[in-house]
């Protein structure tokens, strides 16, 4: 009786096993490509429409302003929506809009205003985002407390008084 071994047979199998597998990653490749170039013509096509019409609804100058009592992980937070075409949602939001006007829009070219401010750490975060003059604003500083924020910040962030 003679006996066979399965070692002739072994390498059709590895092959049979590996074609289907090739198979499988061209035809998932291809359908990437397919997937990723759809994509592109849908983003292509929506480019001019998004670059025309604002997406935040809102004309002229606004700003959507926060301030954040304690450290990043706080939830004491206060925002408010300030317009300037005419001024409003802002407690402060006439004064707020002509210190704004007067730096352009810059956040930082305000100037700082005298104050004696206690040296207590309390941190207390604003930021503000938003369209001043068609240009994006995002500011964003940490100051030691509400005092030395009022100072070098004015009304704009004037949420609480």
């Amino acid at each position: 009786m003679t006996h066979t071994t399965s070692e002739p047979h072994a390498p059709k199998t590895r092959i049979a096993e590996i074609r289907p597998l090739k198979t499988r990653t061209r035809k998932a490749t291809a359908l990437r490509s397919a997937l990723l170039a759809a994509a592109l013509v849908l983003l292509a096509g929506q480019a001019p429409a998004r670059a025309t019409a604002p997406h935040h609804g809102l004309r002229g100058d606004w700003l959507y302003l926060t301030v954040t009592r304690g450290d990043s992980r706080s939830s004491d937070t206060r925002g408010t929506l300030l317009l300037c075409d005419p001024p409003q949602g802002h407690a402060h939001a006439a004064e707020a809009c002509a210190e704004l006007a007067a730096a352009d829009g810059d956040i930082d070219a305000l100037p700082p205003k005298s104050a004696f401010c206690p040296m207590i750490y309390a941190p207390v975060t604003a930021h503000a985002r938003g369209e001043w003059q068609g240009r994006q604003v995002d500011y964003n500083r940490t100051f030691a407390n509400a005092c030395s924020m009022a100072a070098r910040t004015g009304d704009v962030f004037a949420l609480d008084r």
